[in-house]
């Protein structure tokens, strides 16, 4: 059974899409789905190292989140929108630009320091893409901290998310180590120090792999053919330490639990390059999972609800059956049951663990 795109559609009310994280992290509710059972409960986040098995091994994305979205301003005093992607081998900036339409290669963009720093433009890669490179030349780490803001998902409408500082910390997980992401994973937003500390106690493992969360995760599928949707490519790291651990617990039987979806996308890069098989490995992935999708390696997942007809939502359907196509209709019925109980949606709502 071939999907078509409309399949992944459901209405949410405008009040569920969370504008804020709950005041505490680990005070969001949490849905434990059973996909043995087709059922499923309702918990809060805080539960989950009772919840889960004492010989777990989690798998979580320590990529973090910088601040991506910037302003800049063309010479006549237009100004122009950025987001920034990524720098590439040369040291040149791959970049967003809303209202660039009349700009040249070799006009400078400046940012809003008194034209001190700026960005030349080098080439138009279409859709609003361009290749640009820092003037004066700088890090984009260094350059970012002091011109841009958190690039919070256009969905969250409260009059202060352009430039809330505390969007910097609650967008961003507790265990963010390695810069990269100009989106968070969002999954691991509810985890605390406590939380961390109380999973260690029970003896359940924890290992982190890094995806920087690009494009990919968010861009529209144009395609009612599933088939014909590319993946914008995502850089990921599978170190040496979280393989010999993930390969341990496969071969121990013991369940291996995706923190997010961009573990689960790591992981299953990772085994369809090696025939099931996870070792070391590092580079771009651009893994599109939807029904009747299979995995390798994940056993369990935990992540937050997702946007209609968006990649997050087709690979959480594709795992709650995996192999089979049964589990969309699992998962609309369980995201049914999330707006009657009046769940909070999308990056800074609730989430659901699946069994």
């Amino acid at each position: 059974m071939a999907f078509s795109l409309d399949a992944f559609d459901y209405t949410l009310p405008e009040r569920l899409i969370a504008q804020s994280p709950a005041e505490i992290r680990d005070a969001s509710r949490l849905m434990v789905i059973s996909r043995a059972a087709g059922q499923w409960r309702h918990g809060m986040f805080r539960d989950l190292p009772d919840l889960l098995r004492k010989d777990d091994l989690l798998v979580m994305n320590n990529t973090k989140v910088i601040p991506a979205k910037f302003a800049c301003y063309r010479s006549s005093g237009g100004r122009l929108e950025g987001l920034f992607l990524h720098t590439q081998s040369d040291g040149s900036w791959e970049v967003l630009l809303r209202n660039a339409g009349r700009c040249q290669p070799g006009e400078i963009l400046y940012f809003d320091t008194g034209k001190t720093q700026g960005l030349e433009l080098l080439e138009n890669q279409g859709e609003g893409q361009w290749r640009v490179v820092p003037n004066p030349p700088g890090p984009a780490e260094g350059i970012l901290e002091t011109v841009g803001v958190t690039p919070l998902p256009t969905y969250i409408k409260r009059p202060d998310a352009k430039n809330d500082p505390a969007d910097r910390q609650r967008y961003q997980t507790v265990y963010a180590a390695h810069p990269g992401a100009v989106a968070a994973p969002t999954a691991g937003l509810h985890f605390t120090p406590d939380i961390l500390n109380s999973l260690e106690t029970r003896g359940i493992e924890t290992v982190y792999v890094t995806l920087h969360v690009g494009l990919g995760t968010f861009a529209p599928v144009k395609s009612d053919d599933l088939t014909r949707h590319e993946m914008h490519s995502e850089y990921y790291v599978l170190n040496e330490q979280a393989a010999v651990k993930v390969a341990a617990a496969k071969s121990a039987g013991r369940r291996v639990v995706a923190v997010g979806t961009t573990s689960v996308r790591v992981l299953e890069t990772v085994a369809a390059a090696h025939d099931g098989q996870v070792v070391a490995r590092s580079g771009w992935t651009n893994l599109f999972l939807y029904p009747p999708a299979k995995f390798h390696v994940t056993d369990a997942l935990l992540t937050n609800f997702h946007l209609p007809k968006s990649t997050l939502l087709m690979l959480v359907a594709a795992f709650c059956r995996p192999g089979r196509t049964e589990g969309l209709e699992l998962l609309k019925t369980a995201y049914a049951e999330a707006i009657r109980e009046e769940y909070r949606f999308f990056s800074y709502g609730d989430a659901m663990l699946i069994e």
